[in-house]
C-alpha cells in the first residue's frame, strides 16, 4: 500500500509541477485542465500523500527502522516532496481563482529527492 500510495503522490506532483511550468511558459494556457488538476490534487494527490506518510510511519515502527541513517534522510527528502506539494497546491488554488500567477519550476526538485528516495529504499546504506 506504501509503494502504490507513493506512486499517485509521485504522479500527481509531478503532473501539477508541469502544468505550473506550462502556465509560466504560456501563460492562460493551462486554464482548462487547471480546474480538474485542483480536483484532482485535493481528492487523490493530498489523499495519496497522507496514505504514504501514514505507511511508511508503520512500516518504520514495524521493522525497527528509526535508528537508521538511511530512513532519517529518507524522511528529509519525504519532508521536502510534502512541502513542494503543499506549494504547489496553494499555485495551482492561486491559478484556477485568478490566473496571475508567476509560479516556479520545481520539476528538477522533485525528481531529485525521488531519485534520492529510491536509491535509499533500495541500497539502505
Amino acid at each position: 500500500m506504501h509503494v502504490g500510495s507513493a506512486f499517485f503522490f509521485v504522479a500527481g506532483t509531478v503532473t501539477t509541477s508541469m502544468v505550473l511550468a506550462a502556465e509560466r511558459a504560456n501563460p492562460g494556457s493551462v486554464e482548462p485542465v487547471a480546474g480538474f488538476l485542483a480536483k484532482s490534487e485535493r481528492w487523490l494527490t493530498t489523499p495519496a500523500m497522507l496514505l504514504v506518510w501514514a505507511f511508511g510511519l508503520t512500516l518504520a515502527v514495524t521493522a525497527g527502522w528509526f535508528s537508521s541513517t538511511w530512513l532519517q534522510i529518507k524522511f528529509a527528502f519525504v519532508v521536502v516532496l510534502s512541502a513542494v506539494h503543499g506549494i504547489q497546491s496553494g499555485q495551482l488554488r492561486r491559478l484556477v481563482r485568478n490566473k496571475a500567477l508567476k509560479p516556479r519550476t520545481t520539476l528538477p526538485l522533485i525528481l531529485v529527492c525521488v531519485m534520492a528516495v529510491v536509491v535509499l529504499v533500495v541500497v539502505k546504506p
